[in-house]
């Protein structure tokens, strides 16, 4: 095809925009629950005049800087003080916009990752790392997510093409100074981002190159330290109060969530990017070590303190997959491709990559419209279209009550699960129905159909007037990986109404 060989940059973008904004469009939900809890339902508390997570000193249940960073919540925050000032008060149009943002945003990844590759490699390692960038599978779904390990992304890329794309030599000092301006913006989304230009840095100071390494952090402490200071100075008097605890919290609790092993990550990648092109990728990336340095170690040190680290999760290593396809594209057409093995087996070779090909696509359609969390996401905009809902109730077929993602709701309604623990779910009901009206629920959710009937029943004495309003069911892809793994809750949500508070059902 011509276009692809003339001009093959346009048709990989014009793939990355079509797949995000599909993306934008259907893939609704979250992911996980920080990419939610933290990054969405955190701000949207503070526009209501509520702190949600308790973060903020003045709120009650604070006991001091947590280790959250406020820099990525807070530009949420602004974007939804100015949708409230537009008067755009639907929950899903808001998340819309925020993912078409995030889509145009991880766009640049894709772009620079693409310039990077045919700045250092060829044309040919360009086109395999630019179409990997644009519809790997996962990526058009992560590019619209509120993961700050996706967002950090782009200004790391950034940093690098800074490096990378000068022409002059030796490069100007400000070449370095607005390379470590994006680092420092990388390290405002994700503190472990600070990983990839302090390995660039180890590089220059190993070469002598004490002026370039000056440049990066100046450039760094402009755009990081100023911003940290600048918001824990708002927000607690001093400076860096959230990294400091954010430092403590990650020593202290190292090993209380996901404890796995070194190689854990390995696997990750090797299996979530799909063999054998990700055996190949890793090939090109561990071979091309030496020609690609700039780029490798940086990459490697943030792989390597995250194998070492004992916390680990999936999402944690999302900075360092572009690194490796850059390098790994690079290294696979530099020293794979012309080996004698398989030159000798080319069409073994193109059965790989028609077998990969297959596969992904079929992955990308189903994440690009992936519907996650829905059950969850769709209950609460269920409540959205009825006037003043304060209060309502949720119970669970397990006793496990899962998060309410409020901020769908398009209020901020009390959550009146508060009494001691250690009684059962029926023990708190029959004492919220002792209190005053006010703080009775105006919904009833039932999580999950095992023992419905009873359950229901056991509601109604408490509350003889809940009559049944909906069910919402979960997506296709929540019961996919409930299959897959108990752990994944994918219950279908029974939606009931208090009639003393609606007598009719709002269509």
């Amino acid at each position: 095809m011509k276009l692809w060989d003339d001009r093959p940059l346009v048709i990989i973008m014009g793939l990355a925009i079509l797949f995000r904004l599909l993306a934008a469009i259907f893939a609704k939900g979250y992911g996980m629950l920080d990419d939610h809890f933290l990054v969405i339902e955190a701000p949207q508390s503070w526009v209501f005049g509520y702190d949600y997570n308790d973060w903020l000193p003045q709120s009650k249940g604070n006991t001091g800087p947590s280790g959250h960073n406020f820099f990525y919540p807070g530009i949420h925050f602004l974007l939804f003080t100015l949708t409230k000032w537009l008067q755009i008060v639907d929950p899903q149009i808001k998340m819309l916009i925020v993912r078409i943002l995030h889509s145009a945003f991880s766009l640049l990844t894709v772009y620079y990752g693409y310039r990077i590759v045919e700045k250092l490699g060829d044309t040919r390692s360009a086109k395999l790392a630019g179409l990997l960038l644009a519809i790997y599978f996962f990526m058009p779904w992560s590019g619209v997510r509120n993961l700050v390990e996706s967002v950090c992304i782009p200004f790391l890329l950034l940093g690098f093409w800074q490096i990378i794309k000068p022409r002059i030599r030796p490069t100007p000092f400000r070449t370095w100074f607005l390379a470590g301006i994006y680092f420092g913006l990388a390290t405002d989304i994700r503190y472990q981002s600070v990983l990839f230009p302090l390995g660039l840095s180890l590089i220059l100071l190993f070469q002598g190159k004490w002026k370039e390494t000056a440049g990066i952090a100046i450039g760094m402490i402009c755009s990081f330290l100023v911003v940290q200071t600048l918001i824990d100075l708002f927000i607690w008097g001093y400076p860096f109060a959230e990294f400091i605890g954010y430092i403590k919290v990650n020593i202290t609790d190292r090993d209380s969530y996901f404890n796995l092993p070194w190689y854990n990550y390995f696997l990750t990648v090797g299996g979530i990017l799909l063999p054998p092109v990700s055996l190949f990728l890793f090939y090109g990336f561990f071979r091309g070590w030496k020609r690609y340095f700039l780029i490798f170690f940086p990459a490697l040190l943030f792989f390597a303190f995250h194998s070492f680290f004992p916390n680990k999760q999936e999402r944690f290593i999302l900075p360092f997959i572009p690194f490796f396809i850059i390098v790994g594209s690079m290294g696979y057409y530099q020293y794979m491709v012309p080996s004698g093995f398989w030159s000798r087996r080319k069409k073994l070779l193109q059965g790989c990559w028609i077998f990969f090909w297959g596969v992904n696509l079929v992955l990308l359609t189903g994440l690009t419209f992936m519907y996650s969390k829905r059950a969850q996401v769709e209950s609460m905009y269920y409540l959205s279209k009825y006037p003043y809902v304060k209060e309502f109730i949720i119970e669970d077929e397990n006793g496990n009550v899962p998060m309410p993602p409020l901020f769908y709701t398009g209020k901020w309604p009390d959550y009146p699960e508060t009494l001691p623990k250690d009684t059962s779910v029926y023990q708190r009901v029959t004492a919220i129905a002792a209190q005053a009206r006010f703080y009775h629920p105006q919904f009833f959710l039932f999580s999950g159909s095992k023992n419905l009937d009873k359950r229901v029943t056991l509601a109604r004495k408490s509350f003889p007037l809940l009559v049944y309003e909906t069910t919402i069911e979960p997506a296709f892809i929540d019961k996919l990986m409930h299959r897959l793994n108990p752990v994944n809750k994918a219950n279908k949500i029974y939606i009931y109404r208090n009639k003393a508070f609606y007598n009719s059902k709002i269509e």
